[in-house]
């Protein structure tokens, strides 16, 4: 029959055994209809948002706005997310039933059920790691990839937090290599001075508290490369002081390199290994050159002695961390500029047996994330 519009529509009698009924949409036909999708670039934007507003877990102040995203994204009217210790964070209406559900799941392990609600457990980094608690109207298949998506999140957030206490890991080494000797000898001249000559003897004790403060008691990952360049100078006053003649330094550094950020010792090791394995151990002593320019959007700094050298394959070792006998000073630095700036930007040795040593940083003048407090 027509309607009013001139529309045939099927009859209402069901259709006979074995035919489709008249009216419904074979297989095909279904297929060949426009879907609603939602727009890539706005789901792209969600997982940007969610992943970010997790990083400090569900106590971090962008856990709520986090949630909302998720819950906008999977069509749930309440997102909760627990965690194995702190206050939880909610987004939606419910969240003291919410919170009983997540309880539930937690304590068994499993996903947990309630009216409208489902709280499923997390796992993160392989331990118990949170409930995420969805309400409303959520397949069982968009609640387990919204788990999934969670989780991910939170191991992204845990291994960069362990990313970050590896770092101050390696800074705490690096702190803990400044040789005993070395700061023994210093204070030993130092005090030489005292009566013969108590305006250098002064001026000495300046620059090893300036030597001290920024080695030891540094605060913060990074320092501008005059501050590290300033150390740099406190120590090589305190080396001349001690070697005397021995030590010749020549310092050269652009001064538009000056403002540049810089992990806290990336420098100073690498000249005070110049000293130790350079000048120290050859017959008449040595030169030491610190340099540092620009190359259009990259620093290049450089530390250089003409001592004995080493061979390459042992140059090689140092910074593998292998070598016999050696310090971790050169490794703790090369690993800490790779974890800053990239594989690309760890240290260059240049050196031959009888050549002498040069070792070589190339890091970004800006870099993202690298601001000096």
């Amino acid at each position: 029959m027509d309607d009013e519009d001139g529309v045939r529509t099927a009859p209402a009698d069901p259709a006979p055994a074995g035919r489709r009924p008249r009216g419904r949409l074979t297989r095909r036909a279904r297929a060949a209809l426009p879907l609603h999708r939602p727009d890539p670039m706005d789901v792209l934007d969600a997982g940007v948002a969610i992943t970010t507003g997790l990083a400090d877990g569900p106590a971090g102040d962008g856990a709520p706005a986090a949630l909302h995203r998720l819950g906008t994204l999977v069509g749930a009217t309440a997102v909760g997310l627990t965690g194995p210790d702190g206050p939880p964070a909610w987004w939606g209406p419910g969240q003291d039933d919410g919170t009983e559900l997540a309880a539930r799941a937690a304590a068994t392990g499993r996903r947990a059920t309630d009216r409208d609600r489902v709280a499923l457990p997390l796992r993160v980094a392989g331990a118990p790691g949170g409930v995420l608690v969805l309400g409303g109207p959520v397949s069982s298949g968009t609640a387990r990839r919204a788990a999934a998506w969670v989780t991910d999140a939170l191991e992204r957030a845990h291994l960069q937090a362990g990313a970050a206490e590896a770092d101050r890991a390696r800074l705490r080494t690096l702190r803990a290599e400044i040789s005993p000797h070395f700061v023994y000898n210093a204070l030993t001249t130092i005090a030489s001075f005292v009566r013969s000559d108590p305006a250098r003897a002064r001026d000495l004790l300046q620059s090893f508290a300036e030597f001290t403060r920024h080695s030891l008691a540094a605060r913060g990952d990074y320092t501008t490369l005059a501050g590290e360049f300033r150390s740099v100078e406190a120590y090589l006053t305190l080396a001349r002081a001690v070697l005397g003649d021995r030590l010749k330094v020549q310092v050269r550094v652009a001064p538009e390199v000056l403002p540049v950020p810089i992990p806290v010792l990336a420098l100073q090791p690498l000249v005070e290994n110049a000293v130790q394995h350079g000048v120290e151990r050859a017959e008449g002593g040595g030169t030491v050159l610190v340099s540092g320019e620009a190359e259009g959007g990259v620093c290049v700094i450089a530390v250089e002695d003409d001592g004995p050298g080493m061979a390459p394959e042992h140059a090689r070792a140092v910074l593998a961390g292998t070598a016999e006998g050696a310090g971790l000073a050169l490794v703790n630095v090369d690993r800490r500029l790779r974890a800053v700036y990239g594989a690309g930007h760890g240290l260059v040795v240049e050196t031959a047996e009888g050549a002498g040593t040069r070792i070589v940083l190339r890091i970004p003048r800006f870099q993202p994330g690298v601001v000096v407090p």
